[in-house]
């Protein structure tokens, strides 16, 4: 174990968007699929800061692992600039066996464009089987070539050949607070596959995606407090612009947790967000989430300027993504605002149905779009005989649904009955969990009664 080689990833962790796109990328899907079960095939130990059990400073251990790791591999993907930093240590202090690696449709800005990057294609939430097996292999082939030979692949000592790389002192590891147990990996696992008693990061993230999957919004809240804690090492004063995935998970996390109240856990999340720059941020999840609350509270009778929020959010969030998501809420938050004084004169109240009919009918075609895509991937999958995995068609079956659903609703609200009532039933075919039914049922309710001036009472309970 003393000679074994180490890999270290450097990379973001969980959802994170690349804003140059507007899509969402789930990087745990990235380091699970892609990068650590090739490194550990080549008999490398493979872990990625958030596996490091959080003794002492996360970034004390982050520099001892940029100096002493054997390899680095470096994923840039969604241009987060940690892992642009981190890169750039890792090209300062070794002058070789770093990979840079990236989604595909990142931009590269001019300092690395020179410099041999390995893409892979990501579908956001996931990644397609046949990307998996090419990528693999391409990584390590890539992770064979750069073990063994001894010309440097960082630019600062390709450009500056007289310099001499620092030497890590003997023992470094016990300065980082990195010394541990034969029993327990690099991760901070131990061999029986139990958390030791000071877990990694991503083991208390895991914990709070299952305990949030489950519905166990009070726990969930306090593992994601507890991440944040650990990233900032106990200091509230610590830029929170660069955890912005925890964060937007704690205020999530928070709102659904109603504690003390309902109102108070709202008014709590949002003063979350704004931790992230929420007035001028151009991320959709953190938009949408605002929207999402904003919403609630206008619900809870707190003030139409909830309302007015609710709309800007969700339209901001439309105009960046211009997704089936944001285009259905904003249509129905429209048609929502002329029933109230926000919208004082029959003109406003006009212009708003008209606009938020206009955005069902986009909505209609994005559905048609997403429904094509997944429609490809299932035929592709069907003519080279690959079995779609539990996982991935978990994941279509809930995209089917919420498109059906997106579809309906969209109809409904353009009083095309008919097709609303396709649709309804299309969704009640596909696999899906009780609540997903029960929130679409939810809505149509609310949108019924917004509809009385278009719908009879008894034609509306027939729908629903």
């Amino acid at each position: 174990m003393a000679n074994e080689k180490k890999c270290f990833v450097v990379m973001g962790f969980g959802i994170k968007t690349d804003l140059a796109t507007g899509r969402k990328l789930n990087l745990d899907k990235s380091y699970q699929a892609l990068i650590k079960p090739v490194v550990e095939s080549k008999n490398i130990t493979c872990v990625r800061a958030d596996e490091i059990r959080h003794s002492g400073s996360i970034d004390l251990q982050m520099y001892q692992q940029l100096l002493s790791a054997d390899i680095v591999i470096a994923d840039l993907s969604t241009a987060n600039v940690n892992a642009f930093y981190e890169l750039g240590i890792r090209h300062a202090l070794k002058p070789r066996n770093t990979i840079i690696i990236s989604e595909e449709l990142l931009g590269y800005p001019f300092d690395v464009n020179h410099i041999a990057i390995n893409k892979y294609t990501h579908l956001g939430d996931n990644i397609d089987y046949f990307e998996v097996l090419r990528f693999q292999k391409l990584l390590g082939d890539t992770i064979d070539t750069v073990i063994n030979i001894q010309a440097p692949d960082s630019p600062v000592y390709t450009f500056l050949d007289n310099l001499v790389p620092p030497r890590e002192k003997i023992n470094a590891q016990k300065e980082a607070g990195q010394s541990r147990s034969a029993s327990t990996d690099e991760s901070g696992y131990s061999e029986n596959g139990k958390s030791p008693d000071d877990p990694s990061l991503s083991f208390i993230i895991k914990q709070g995606e299952d305990a949030l999957e489950k519905k166990q919004f009070d726990a969930a809240k306090t593992l994601f407090e507890t991440a944040l804690h650990i990233v900032h090492n106990g200091k509230e004063s610590h830029a929170a612009s660069n955890n912005t995935y925890l964060i937007q998970r704690l205020a999530l996390t928070t709102y659904q947790a109603r504690v003390p109240d309902y109102v108070t856990a709202l008014n709590d999340a949002i003063k979350l967000l704004e931790k992230i720059d929420l007035g001028r941020t151009n991320d959709p999840e953190t938009v949408a989430l605002a929207g999402s609350i904003e919403k609630h509270l206008f619900e809870e009778g707190q003030g139409d300027e909830h309302l007015n929020n609710a709309i800007l959010f969700y339209q901001r969030g439309y105009y960046l993504l211009h997704n089936r998501h944001n285009g259905i809420n904003l249509a129905y938050l429209l048609h929502l605002r002329t029933t109230t004084m926000l919208d004082p004169k029959e003109e406003d109240r006009v212009a708003d149905r008209v606009w938020a009919n206009r955005i069902r009918r986009e909505v209609l075609e994005l559905c048609e779009e997403d429904l094509k895509k997944i429609t490809t991937m299932e035929s592709h999958a069907g003519e080279t005989m690959t079995a779609i995995s539990g996982e991935q068609e978990g994941i279509i079956n809930e995209q089917k649904f919420w498109i059906a659903v997106n579809k309906a609703e969209a109809h409904f609200g353009l009083g095309e009955l008919m097709e609303y009532k396709q649709s309804a039933d299309a969704a009640a075919l596909i696999k899906h969990d009780d609540w997903m039914m029960e929130s679409f049922t939810a809505q149509l309710q609310k949108l019924s009664a917004l509809m009385e001036g278009h719908l009879t009472n008894n034609t509306a309970r027939k729908l629903l």
